[in-house]
């Protein structure tokens, strides 16, 4: 079997395109994805199993925040546990690229898991606002139901975005040339990008800077999912105008 190093040029050469990636998954996330595919590589395991691993790490952080105290010992175990499951997330299509095993069903399994989470996390932050946050007001409550609608929504609308406009380029045989990857783009995502959003779960110790930390992305999540919403429409209806 090929040593560590060997494995990771070969992953290197086996990355997805950087359009539309943020900074944090361009030089955080895929590269830290990277050696835990290498990793998956040299002891056996298969894509799907690593993305059930991601779950684990995910969801067992997740039940954390809602039966668990906050503490500021608590927040750094989240962190830690959604930031791994993440990075995992990653490494279970790195690794399919170099083993060449991907397929339907792994793709599958992945956005499931990517789907419960963004789900559960949401829901992970109502049951703690009411179980442990002493709220100022009820209100606080509709917060989390905001953040899930637009998390889920975007999910939704980006993957079927993806779909359909493949779906679309199918016949003509191709997307054409890859566009440049712009470094002011892939800034401005910032906001937007998971890992990012983990975070917030830092502030998990101090009940009023994680309420305001998760407010204030809350908004930024919205913005986008508005701005997502009205370029993917604008770009779906320009394939249909090509055909």
């Amino acid at each position: 079997m090929e040593n560590t190093g060997t494995v990771l040029r070969e992953l290197r050469g086996a990355q997805k395109t950087a359009k539309g990636v943020s900074l944090y998954s361009r030089y955080v996330n895929r590269p830290a994805g990277r050696v835990f595919a290498a990793v998956a590589y040299r002891i056996g395991l298969t894509p799907n199993q690593v993305t059930l691993t991601s779950a684990a790490f995910t969801f067992a952080a997740i039940a954390s925040v809602a039966l668990v105290r906050p503490s500021f010992g608590l927040a750094v175990a989240v962190y830690a546990g959604l930031a791994v499951g993440f990075a995992l997330d990653s490494a279970d299509g790195q690794l399919a690229r170099l083993t060449d095993r991907g397929g339907p069903d792994g793709e599958w399994l992945d956005h499931v898991v990517d789907c419960a989470k963004l789900i559960l996390v949401h829901t992970a932050v109502l049951i703690s606002f009411r179980r442990f946050s002493g709220l100022p007001g009820e209100g606080w409550l509709l917060l989390p139901l905001g953040f899930l609608f637009t998390a889920v929504l975007t999910f939704c609308a980006g993957l079927l975005r993806e779909q359909l406009g493949k779906a679309a380029v199918r016949p003509a045989g191709g997307t054409g040339g890859a566009a440049p990857v712009s470094r002011l783009r892939a800034v401005a995502l910032l906001p937007a990008d998971y890992g990012v959003f983990c975070l917030v779960f830092l502030l998990l110790g101090d009940r009023t800077a994680f309420r305001i930390g998760y407010a204030v992305l809350a908004v930024v999540h919205a913005l986008f999912l508005v701005a997502f919403l009205a370029k993917w429409f604008r770009e779906l209806r320009a394939l249909r105008t090509a055909d």
